[in-house]
């Protein structure tokens, strides 16, 4: 099989990457207004500001400077500055995304002040920006690219057609030796045996039904009734009226070739190529989060009632089969797949569709989401601060 390329962003570790952001991004809740500062004086980057960061601790602070740093680190980021307000924390963070060999420094506010900290952040944002600017795009491989996908708002039409297309167009990536991801934990429930049989070997089986069983025990632990959570207003609206019809429907995503290679914790980058599963919320923004501090450069978001999430770092390219939605949420819909309910489009013509509008992506066509704005930036909290 041939596989194709496009013209992407090559940084100092390999990775490969199809957008070219600078971030400013806080190492905590207090240093938002700091990094907005900075964002504000300097032209072509982005602050990333978020609520959390103080007083975490054990699991929960992990997955933070998971996050923080593999946000960093992500291939569509050509250099970070980091502000926190004391500098232990702030050069943890740096020295993880250092690793990548790509440009990043640090501040903390303590001893320095807003005023001295801004300056002196803005003055090295100028200086990666226009580093960033002159890099040049280089013709990258699939091989290299990581990819991600998530449903939101599912109804039947998700499940009947957006979702399979998906899976039909990783059954060919995976083909391309990709690395892909899919996740929502809660949103396997009732399929979660069918995600079992596609693990590759006994031990990555054993380790997902671990990671599923032991979040479906919380959920169950905290005594109360999902319904309207899982599945959601919108879910049910949409005429699904169980979490196992809703875990039917998420599964199409993932095809029907690949073999689960790995279960990843929250933000956890794999360590080779296939396609994974993460432990996640199946809070849209959340989970987009997650998957970009995993390493995805661009993301599929299959909705039938339409929502519209959309990420700072990655593109997320939406997909709908609905025709209402389609029709009456146009701005948000990057893919119209109303065809194959018309009987007009089959899941092959689906995945060259999906396909196309990736390569497009891929090259630098902004998706609607970046369009209209939608930088969606959401940290997972596990349990309460100290």
């Amino acid at each position: 099989m041939s596989v194709p390329t496009f013209m992407g962003y090559r940084r100092e570790n390999g990775t490969v990457g199809c957008r070219n952001h600078v971030i400013i991004l806080p190492v905590d809740d207090i240093s938002n207004a700091a990094c907005e500062a900075v964002a504000s004086h300097v032209q072509g980057t982005m602050a990333l500001p978020h609520p959390y960061g103080r007083l975490q601790f054990g699991e929960d602070l992990e997955l933070h400077f998971r996050t923080m740093i593999g946000t960093g680190a992500n291939p569509n980021v050509a250099a970070v500055v980091v502000i926190g307000i004391e500098p232990n924390w702030t050069n943890l963070v740096v020295d993880g995304i250092a690793k990548t060999g790509k440009p990043v420094a640090g501040f903390s506010i303590e001893r320095n002040g807003d005023f001295k900290t801004v300056e002196m952040a803005s003055r090295k944002a100028m200086e990666f920006v226009q580093y960033a600017t002159e890099l040049k795009k280089t013709e990258c491989s699939f091989t290299d690219m990581t990819i991600s996908t998530k449903c939101g708002e599912s109804d039947t039409t998700s499940g009947l057609a957006s979702n399979p297309s998906i899976g039909r167009l990783y059954d060919r990536l995976v083909d391309m030796n990709m690395t892909l991801f899919f996740g929502e934990t809660s949103e396997v429930t009732g399929g979660e045996h069918l995600v079992a049989d596609r693990c590759a070997t006994p031990e990555i089986r054993e380790k997902f039904m671990k990671t599923w069983t032991e979040y479906d025990a919380f959920i169950k632990s905290q005594g109360v009734d999902l319904c309207g959570t899982q599945p959601t207003q919108g879910n049910i609206a949409g005429g699904l009226t169980t979490i196992e019809e809703k875990a039917l429907g998420n599964i199409q995503k993932i095809g029907k070739k690949a073999m689960v290679q790995g279960v990843l914790a929250p933000a956890e980058a794999p360590q080779g190529k296939g396609l994974h599963f993460m432990d996640t919320s199946s809070a849209a923004a959340e989970c987009v989060t997650l998957m970009a501090a995993a390493g995805s450069i661009c993301h599929f978001f299959p909705t039938g009632q339409g929502n519209i999430v959309g990420n700072p770092i990655i593109p997320v390219i939406k997909v709908c089969a609905n025709p209402i939605t389609v029709s009456t949420m146009s701005e948000h819909i990057d893919v119209d797949l109303s065809g194959i309910l018309r009987g007009e489009m089959d899941l092959d013509g689906a995945a060259d569709a999906l396909m196309s509008m990736m390569m497009r992506t891929l090259n630098g066509r902004m998706t609607n989401a970046e369009v209209l704005g939608h930088k969606e930036f959401v940290l997972t909290k596990l349990y309460r601060s100290a």
